[in-house]
């Protein structure tokens, strides 16, 4: 994979080594370029693939939210989970998330739907599946990529710092039931789709008591109000 041109954060190529050398991610490299070279419009581009990672790295990683395929219209993913470019409207599950993060902090609403403040502090934002046809959900689902994230997910269990985990939604639940709730902090809440977000996902305080347990444990807390103006982005 790495050979395609994609770069990868030092530390989680080490430590993901195994995995790019593995038969699975080799399938998956000529999976990703038989499409490619068959015309599909990949999302998203291929320099922001591992953008999660290379944005979060792993001795950084303080809080991890697991998302599931990145979006599928024009413009919209870049490699970070429920996040999207500036100037895209901003989806329907982010804006339930901004509005719970309203109730429990008292932060409005931005304005956009970059969370790159958020991913540069540590939140790794990580979907389960990095790529996806254009126009076509779930397209690249059990090609390879859940098995790659899988172990991007095991590697930050392993890590002797305390993370809190944000899993919101049966399948977000289910991948990493193996987390360490012993050593970790487990935050589980229905997911924010507008279809489910009224079934107890609004009032579960996910970012205040992500805080509180990164103070508890020494480590400076998130501040997860996203600035107007572009960073670097």
């Amino acid at each position: 994979m790495t050979q395609t041109g994609v770069k990868l954060d030092e530390n989680w190529r080490v430590a993901l080594q195994k995995e790019f050398d593995a038969s699975y991610m080799k399938d998956l490299k000529a999976f990703l370029l038989k499409e490619k070279e068959a015309g599909k419009m990949i999302f998203p581009r291929g320099p922001e693939w591992f953008r999660a990672l290379n944005l979060t790295p792993l001795g950084s990683v303080r809080v991890v939210i697991l998302g599931q395929d990145p979006y599928h219209g024009a413009g919209q993913a870049h490699g970070l989970c429920f996040s999207v470019r500036r100037g895209v409207r901003i989806p329907p599950s982010l804006v339930n998330i901004y509005k719970e993060m309203q109730s429990d902090l008292g932060i409005p609403p931005a304005r956009h739907g970059n969370l790159t403040h958020w991913a540069k502090q540590g939140v790794l934002l990580l979907n389960s599946v990095l790529t996806v046809e254009q126009g076509q959900a779930a397209s690249h689902q059990r090609q390879g990529w859940e098995r790659f994230t899988d172990a991007v997910i095991a590697c930050v269990n392993e890590q002797k710092t305390p993370v809190v985990f944000i899993l919101w939604g049966s399948y977000a639940q289910k991948k990493a039931a193996f987390v360490d709730a012993s050593r970790h902090l487990v935050l589980k809440g229905p997911h924010p789709s507008p279809l489910s977000a009224h079934n107890g996902f609004f009032g579960g305080h996910y970012f205040s008591k992500a805080n509180a347990f990164l103070e508890e444990h020494g480590l400076k807390p998130i501040d997860w109000r996203l600035p107007e103006e572009p960073e670097d982005e």
